[in-house]
């Protein structure tokens, strides 16, 4: 049977900064370790690579709990604070990756590529001695006395200490399939009641409006409203309409809370604010003082010229009506329709598309200094098989980081004594 000191099962963004750091460390201090991440996927770091486009949005300028949903956020803090912004600056600087802040806060790589990000961390992997196997997929993991075997139709090995960075569910094709949560409920811990789809496109009625704007762009409010029409939450930024329905930072960054609050809440709905900046009263009067001009034509003048021949067709305007044409009520319902259009959403398009897993193993269950689980010796967890989950842009590989390298430190500490 084969052995290691630290097994870590998963070689995506957590479990390769586990992998580095835990060699740095044993390295640090002198104590050679054997350190063996295997995956099953047959592409290593896919997630990594689709990211931000095929540029891996590495992480995001400002980094705070308020960004994360989940389990608490003082419970979340504690570990970003760990491993911050400029930690992962500095790192991924270290190994060869400059990064830039474009105008939305996120991070890239100055060459635009997610490659040079992967390459960099298999890299740095490589360095610290730690192994990488795959496509190795582990079936089983049986704990014997304080160690582990893990085994499937390679083998098995022998671990003193194992880390769980299998991420979620969200795109399984990476090789998220869920299998993590078997193995964390078979070790002892709890998951959360609910595991579902977060950054994720939402799908609306087959006969909206919406989606015969499919390809259109533009920056726009998406408010959650509660079925009293409290208004919830809401996020502003750019919104893709498609053929099945919303797309775009916005719906991704809403998406979990809707389906989150529709779970206590079936009446749980979305309004649109085309013009996010625009209030009612403002529209109602700048529509009274159109007097002989058009209103296709001066909405055109607001927002894209499809959108605009839209909503008026949805508020009964004929496209030639001019402003002091215009009754009470067609106002009234073009301005409901500018600043809170209601969308009938139907659904999501599910974990297939979705970027990251809202759900998963509660931060109550692990020591958040070390990432060791509070049920079971010589554990470890980190990455997207915790309840956490953040918004667009940077913050989910931001917890990776952050949570692998507490634990790929931490399994090293405890080896190496």
């Amino acid at each position: 049977m084969d052995q290691a000191d630290i097994a870590i099962v998963g070689a995506g963004a957590a479990g390769l900064m586990a992998a580095i750091h835990a060699g740095r460390r044993a390295r640090e201090l002198n104590r050679p370790i054997r350190i063996v991440a295997l995956d099953g996927a047959r592409t290593l770091g896919a997630k990594i690579l689709v990211a931000g486009g095929g540029r891996c949005n590495v992480t995001h300028h400002a980094v705070t709990p308020d960004a994360y949903a989940g389990s608490t956020r003082n419970a979340i803090k504690k570990v970003l604070r760990r491993f911050d912004v400029p930690d992962t600056v500095a790192f991924f600087q270290a190994l060869g990756v400059e990064l830039k802040r474009e105008d939305t806060g996120k991070l890239f790589p100055t060459t635009d590529s997610a490659r040079t990000v992967l390459n960099a961390l298999l890299q740095g992997v490589r360095d610290t001695g730690a192994e990488i196997h795959h496509p190795r997929r582990v079936e089983t993991i049986q704990p014997i006395d304080h160690a582990y075997t893990l085994a499937g139709d390679w083998g098995e090995l022998t671990a003193n200490r194992l880390i769980l960075a299998t991420g979620g569910m969200a795109l399984p094709r990476s090789g998220s399939d869920g299998a993590g949560y078997a193995f964390a409920k078979a070790l002892g811990h709890t998951v959360t009641p609910r595991v579902f789809p977060a950054l994720v496109p939402l799908i609306v009625e087959p006969d909206h409006f919406i989606r015969h704007l499919s390809g259109l762009t533009l920056p726009a409010r998406l408010e959650l409203r509660a079925g009293t029409g409290k208004r919830l939450l809401s996020f502003t930024n750019s919104t893709l309409c498609t053929h099945f329905g919303l797309s775009g930072p916005s719906t991704m960054d809403l998406s979990r809370y809707l389906t989150s609050a529709r779970h206590q809440d079936r009446a749980a709905h979305l309004v649109i604010a085309w013009l996010p900046d625009a209030t009612p009263d403002q529209l109602d009067a700048d529509l009274q003082a159109l007097n002989k001009r058009g209103v296709v034509r001066w909405l055109s003048e607001h927002l894209p010229a499809r959108l605009a021949e839209t909503l008026c067709a949805q508020a009964e305007i004929e496209p030639q009506t001019l402003g002091h044409a215009l009754t009470r009520d067609q106002r009234k319902r073009l301005v409901r329709l500018i600043t809170e259009c209601p969308v009938p959403v139907t659904g999501d398009r599910g974990f297939t598309h979705a970027e990251t897993t809202a759900g998963g193993v509660p931060l109550a269950e692990i020591e958040l200094g070390t990432m060791t689980s509070r049920v079971r010796p010589n554990l470890h967890l980190c990455g997207e098989i915790c309840d956490v989950d953040g918004r667009i842009g940077g913050f989910n590989f931001q917890w990776a980081w952050a949570s692998g390298h507490i634990a790929g430190l931490s399994a090293a500490d405890a080896r190496c004594r």
